[in-house]
């Protein structure tokens, strides 16, 4: 199957599993029937219950590229590196808890704020503030050339999993290997305007919010309590505390956020434009490249944001790979919700290299 047929058929089963999720109350769960069960941990890390670390070490400032980037580390400096990137509307607080257990079996953690978050700044007023994937890829790149990262084991969930994704499939010399939520979530324009049944529009209901200019005034008002409906949409059954939620929603101050955030759902649905620069990278990307590092992809139970079925994206990752079903109520946020999971994850990929 050539890779047009592959993404055809990626988007057949995405078509699928959404008109399924539309027309039943146990839509998360789907990501149950896929291709693979859930596979035991090969190596044991310290328990630890989630909301247990609060805090990171004084965070860092590195310019790379365009940006400079705000970032946390943990662990010794020699270690084996592990990069760890966060999504939308979250921080670098999903890995508050994981940083530490690998820390603990003597990785060397980095955990930056994407761009539009935290600490993170654009070099220059006159940079666009750009959102779209290829983009925060290459922000990432830069990054690791700025800290001489040659090639760390990554993770990440959300847009930060779409990240790694892309660094996986384009740049693999710089992916030992990978864990990444929700499976394969490399897109394009051109996938972002095919439309879904109505119901399963539904779901995507803010990118609608989002192409219009009241959407994009309402967030920038409105963007704690917008952020905080998303996640509790995105994993209902997580019971985060106000305090958890609001050491997250100071990286939604950044002065870019919004229009990093608005720009990025724009792009998807082919109404805003990119830069030129990235052209080559999107056309290749739109082509469904498969991922050829050792990788684990990861879904839990109750993940209340859309997601395809395991089955959808499997034969996307050519190399060694496994799936892990995540059970106890799980949602979008898995690295938050299961620290001690997603550690396990980092760990076993890396011993597969």
């Amino acid at each position: 199957m050539d890779q047009t047929d592959t993404l055809a058929a990626i988007d057949h089963d995405r078509r699928r599993f959404f008109t399924a999720a539309a027309t039943t109350l146990a839509a998360a769960q789907l990501g149950m029937t896929g291709f693979a069960r859930a596979q035991a941990s090969k190596t044991k890390l310290p328990t630890i219950k989630p909301g247990t670390n609060t805090s990171f070490a004084p965070l860092k400032q590195v310019d790379a590229g365009l940006l400079n980037v705000g970032y946390a580390e943990a662990g010794p400096a020699n270690g084996p590196t592990v990069l760890l990137l966060h999504g939308w509307p979250y921080d670098i607080y999903s890995f508050v808890d994981v940083a530490p257990l690998l820390a603990s079996a003597g990785y060397r953690v980095i955990v930056p704020y994407l761009r539009g978050y935290g600490t993170t700044r654009f070099l220059s007023a006159d940079t666009f503030r750009n959102g779209e994937p290829a983009a925060t890829a290459i922000d990432i790149i830069a990054f690791m050339d700025a800290l001489k990262l040659e090639k760390p084991i990554i993770g990440g969930f959300d847009w930060g999993a779409r990240t790694a994704n892309i660094i996986a499939a384009l740049w693999p010399e710089r992916c030992k290997a990978m864990v990444s939520v929700s499976g394969y979530l490399i897109g394009s324009q051109a996938a972002g305007k095919i439309p879904l049944p109505p119901a399963a529009e539904l779901q995507w209901w803010y990118q609608f919010y989002f192409a219009t200019e009241r959407g994009r005034a309402g967030y920038d008002k409105y963007r704690h309590d917008f952020s905080k409906l998303i996640w509790q949409l995105a994993s209902p059954q997580w019971k985060f505390d106000d305090a958890t939620f609001d050491r997250s929603a100071a990286a939604f101050e950044n002065p870019d956020h919004v229009a990093i955030t608005i720009h990025n759902y724009r792009w998807r649905q082919g109404l805003a434009e990119g830069e030129a620069k990235y052209d080559d990278l999107e056309k290749g990307l739109a082509t469904a490249p498969t991922i050829g590092v050792p990788t684990i992809t990861m879904e839990g139970d109750a993940n209340g944001a859309p997601h395809a079925p395991p089955s959808a994206y499997a034969k996307m990752f050519t190399g060694k790979y496994s799936h892990r079903d995540i059970t106890g109520g799980i949602g979008h946020n898995l690295p938050q919700e299961a620290p001690h999971a997603f550690a396990e994850a980092i760990v076993d990929v890396a011993g597969e290299v």
